[in-house]
């Protein structure tokens, strides 16, 4: 039976920071404020996988508080997500991710991030779905404060 998961991530972006977007660093001033590398593609992704699985959210296997994750690449963390749908007896099937963000540009670097988060999901990148979009110069994300990203996978479960 196929679950499905969602996952949303908004952190705000900082001077002082690299900024790292599905495991790619993206030349910019600001990264994202988190205490790891804060991706907020992959940790949407995370919790979209997660979700599927009826598991709690990144924060639960990895907690905002440890020192071991402090600075960690996020691509741990969804090497973890792929780790717990094989426990479950699981398959992931795809994943689709969007980011939100008025700069940089992204475009360019989509193809990169599909094949990190392939890579670490043990996927296919066919089967690894990013889009960028702005969000229109409206509210917080519109201003640059922060950077968002929604996802959502798809995880054929046994009944």
């Amino acid at each position: 039976m196929v679950h499905m998961g969602i996952g949303y991530d908004v952190p705000p972006l900082v001077a002082g920071r690299k900024l790292v977007l599905g495991g790619v660093e993206i030349p910019h001033p600001k990264g994202l404020a988190g205490h790891s590398d804060a991706d907020a593609l992959m940790h949407a992704i995370c919790d979209a996988v997660l979700g599927a699985l009826g598991e709690p959210d990144i924060g639960h296997f990895f907690k905002n508080t440890d020192p071991r994750w402090k600075n960690a690449p996020s691509r741990v963390f969804l090497e973890e997500a792929a780790r717990q749908v094989v426990f479950h007896q699981g398959r992931l099937i795809n994943v689709d991710a969007t980011v939100l963000a008025e700069e940089p540009k992204l475009a360019p670097h989509l193809p990169a991030m599909k094949l990190a988060i392939a890579t670490a999901l043990g996927l296919s990148v066919r089967r690894v779905g990013v889009k960028a979009t702005t969000n229109e110069k409206l509210g917080f994300l519109g201003r640059g404060e922060g950077i968002a990203a929604m996802a959502v996978a798809a995880v054929d479960l046994p009944e």
